[in-house]
């Protein structure tokens, strides 16, 4: 087993001499591994070196050939790749809060990002967000209940049978499962008592899609 310096060494020269094409240079393995001196990565060097990780080529500056990777991680790596892990999921991101979208009979959409509210950073962690009130019980096959907040993925494309925000002649803001049959779209509730809203294609804009819910609990 490798200490957790040679560990990160032997990765780091690993790493670079791929993107490279040559080993790194003395400071950059002192910055890498947090050592203040040039003999400190020597004993490293040594060490991989003996233990059959490294060669080091003759004749040629900085040159370093990888021989092999370590099965396993020094247990102070696993530490703190969980120590990473956990801060990771416990963090927080802020998106816009546009208000209230009725998820009964469509209102007016107010889209104002003056007011931001906290997500956990998991459920927004690649592309662009914002958050929306639901108002309404037209979803509530869905699980989606009044009160309730919609994480929407920006996007103006949906596939057949996702669950959209739909923008109906430019004001009006509904949030619904996505059907699309030749010149109509159909915007279909998930509650027995609500009926489907059919419109022109025209007259409809994707404005996002479904990402999660966060569920209010009176």
């Amino acid at each position: 087993m490798l200490t957790t310096k040679q560990y990160k060494l032997l990765m780091f020269i690993n790493k670079v001499t791929k993107e490279t094409g040559c080993a790194p240079s003395f400071d950059e393995m002192k910055d890498a591994v947090g050592l203040k001196s040039k003999s400190g990565i020597h004993a490293l060097l040594s060490a991989l070196e003996e233990r059959e990780f490294i060669k080091k080529l003759p004749h040629k500056a900085r040159a370093l050939e990888v021989l092999r990777l370590p099965k396993f991680k020094p247990s102070a790596i696993l530490e703190e790749e969980k120590k990473r892990e956990i801060a990771l999921s416990h963090a927080a991101a802020q998106i816009p809060l546009y208000g209230k979208i009725a998820a009964g009979t469509p209102i007016e959409a107010i889209a104002d990002e003056t007011e931001m509210i906290s997500v956990p950073f998991e459920m927004v962690a690649k592309g662009r967000y914002y958050a929306l009130h639901i108002e309404g019980d037209s979803m509530i096959e869905a699980g989606i209940l009044d009160g309730d907040t919609a994480i929407i993925k920006k996007t103006d494309t949906a596939d057949n049978g996702a669950i959209v925000v739909a923008l109906i002649d430019g004001h009006e803001a509904t949030l619904k499962i996505l059907q699309k049959k030749g010149s109509e779209v159909w915007l279909v509730p998930c509650n027995k008592n609500y009926q489907t809203r059919i419109v022109d294609a025209g007259h409809v804009k994707i404005q996002g899609v479904l990402s999660s819910i966060i569920s209010h609990y009176a």
